[in-house]
């Protein structure tokens, strides 16, 4: 029988398939110690989901300002440096911000991410989708990641952005180049490319910034340039950057992984499909399944302010936290069989795929419509999905879960 000491967290193989591996740590350590990136700090690695929500929920001990973490290499390193000083400084203001600072940001962005905004967008969506399905319907194949699940919610974000369709590639690019920073795993090599992007994507930006508060557009971009921090000031390049940047990768990156992985558990469950064509109504919960079963921000660090217990493990402050929302979205304490994909699942939207708390995902509603609309009009006009022969391949990453290609096949 394998032990937990049997396996190596960062062992790119287990990030690819890393289920066996959670259901050992939540029988015989929730949470557990991992060798650590730094010789100054500890890390743990939580995976049951009630410890990844208390974790979550409590702010003040398990801060979100992990962008020491990110900054590191950089201090040390004179080349990477030089390329960040030509762009702006990384603030915190979404992601790896704590309160107040958060809420000030937050309330900003949530007006952009609004019911009402996301209501409107329900037809562009519909025709993204027809368009990108119509553009490979003929051949009865296609290759699922980079013919639809990429160019879908990039089309969407950039339309909110209020920026042009040419330049989507560079969005797909510079938004893979923030995702492999967070992941930690790159070469240095990877590093100077990823601090190239980092910086173009700022300088482009920028110009479209500057562009903004001269003529102001119905677009989101336009809505932060006119947004006032706490009814008091503008909010200034740097602030803007950062938070253009989280709304360009979470607007991306996550729902791509998201309609990519949902495809693929539709052609290894087909006999669930029958049951989405017959009742409509299940669409919903199959986009909260998809969310579960396979969480595209697989998980999210934390750094531990104070001296504190989590069960019966003592952590200390400056300790690192990983919290893993794909091994708590299976833990069967909470999920009856939670490895198995059911359409009809009762709570499947108890997920922790969006966070929790002060934190959750300001796209959610968002990616949820992007998700049904393309689940929804795929079923409607692909019949008998299946696997091709290429199959499919998941890229190793620490914080995402991603679907490198995923070939099918279908019936018109």
């Amino acid at each position: 029988m394998k032990h937990l000491s049997d396996y190596n967290f960062f062992d790119p193989e287990l990030l690819i398939c890393p289920y066996e591996f959670y259901k050992l740590a939540q029988e015989q350590a929730p949470i557990m110690e991992l060798p650590s990136p730094r010789s100054d700090a500890k890390l743990f690695l939580v995976t049951s989901y009630d410890l990844v929500s208390e974790i979550l929920k409590d702010t003040k001990v398990f801060s979100s300002n992990f962008s020491t973490l990110l900054a590191g290499k950089e201090e040390q390193d004179d080349e990477l440096q030089k390329i960040y000083a030509q762009g702006w400084p990384q603030i915190n203001t979404l992601l790896t911000a704590d309160p107040p600072e958060h809420e000030r940001f937050r309330a900003l962005v949530n007006k952009a991410f609004s019911s009402s905004r996301v209501n409107k967008m329900h037809d562009l969506i519909e025709q993204i989708v027809d368009e990108l399905i119509d553009d490979f319907i003929a051949q009865s194949k296609c290759e699922f990641v980079s013919e639809f699940a990429v160019p879908l919610p990039v089309k969407v974000i950039a339309q909110q952005l209020g920026v042009p369709q040419a330049d989507l590639p560079k969005f797909k690019q510079w938004s893979d180049a923030f995702i492999a920073r967070l992941g930690q795993l790159l070469s240095r090599e990877q590093e100077i490319e990823c601090a190239k992007d980092v910086v173009a994507f700022q300088h482009y930006f920028h110009d479209v910034i500057e562009s903004r508060k001269k003529q102001p557009q119905d677009d989101l971009i336009t809505d932060l340039v006119q947004a006032k921090v706490a009814g008091e000031r503008e909010l200034d390049t740097a602030e803007l950057l950062s938070i253009i940047q989280q709304i360009l990768v979470a607007g991306n990156e996550t729902v791509t992984s998201a309609l990519a992985a949902g495809m693929l558990l539709l052609t290894k469950n087909q006999q669930q499909i029958p049951l989405l064509q017959a009742d409509p109504c299940l669409l919903e919960n199959l986009v909260e399944e998809v969310l579960r079963m396979e969480s595209p921000t697989a998980g999210m660090w934390r750094v531990v302010t104070q001296d504190t217990k989590l069960q019966d493990i003592d952590l200390k402050a400056g300790s690192l936290v990983m919290v893993r929302f794909d091994a708590a979205n299976r833990d069967p304490i909470k999920f009856q069989q939670g490895q198995r994909f059911d359409v009809g699942r009762q709570n499947a939207s108890n997920h922790l795929s969006f966070g929790q708390g002060i934190h959750f995902c300001l796209g959610a509603m968002l990616a949820r419509k992007e998700m049904h609309i393309a689940y929804q009009l795929l079923l409607l006009r692909l019949k008998n999905i299946r696997l091709a022969q290429q199959g499919y391949q998941y890229l190793p990453n620490v914080l995402m879960r991603t679907l490198k290609y995923l070939y099918i096949e279908f019936d018109k």
